[in-house]
């Protein structure tokens, strides 16, 4: 069977549609939902994690993030003011020596970032800081 040009070109541009067609609905998922789908809609307890944040980011394009919490198996960190609020979500095996994570991040504007611990067994700790995004330095 010969395609023409034009017919793979509409093949292709019809493949592309039905794909972002099918990643549209997790890509709008609102803050909550993906703490849900981390979570199982279980219940979460305050504290027990440690989250470090500058107070203040000079830059929101590099603000530097980590976060620890002995005992879990997985760590999500979220920033809720960013149109993705997915910042990553960290897995430790048992051969993990620390369950520790530091990254930089983007920030859109001052907002609260999330940290989220799977622990060993089962339950689930949260904790927020609000971390704030300077324009040059000068507030905002």
């Amino acid at each position: 069977m010969t395609h023409t040009r034009r017919e793979t070109l509409l093949i292709g541009l019809g493949a592309f549609a039905a794909a972002t067609g099918l990643a549209g609905p997790s890509l709008a998922a609102t803050l909550e939902e993906r703490i849900d789908a981390f979570t199982g809609g279980a219940a979460m307890a305050e504290g027990g994690i440690t989250l470090t944040a500058p107070e203040i980011a000079e830059n929101g394009n590099t603000v530097p993030i980590s976060v620890e919490a002995p005992g879990a198996v997985a760590i999500m960190l979220l920033a809720s003011g960013n149109p993705n609020p997915d910042v990553g979500t960290f897995h430790f095996g048992p051969l993990a020596a620390s369950q520790r994570a530091a990254t930089r991040i983007r920030l859109a504007a001052t907002q609260e970032v999330i940290a989220i611990a799977q622990m060993a067994d089962g339950s689930f700790l949260r904790t927020s800081r609000e971390v704030k995004v300077t324009i040059g330095g000068c507030g905002g």
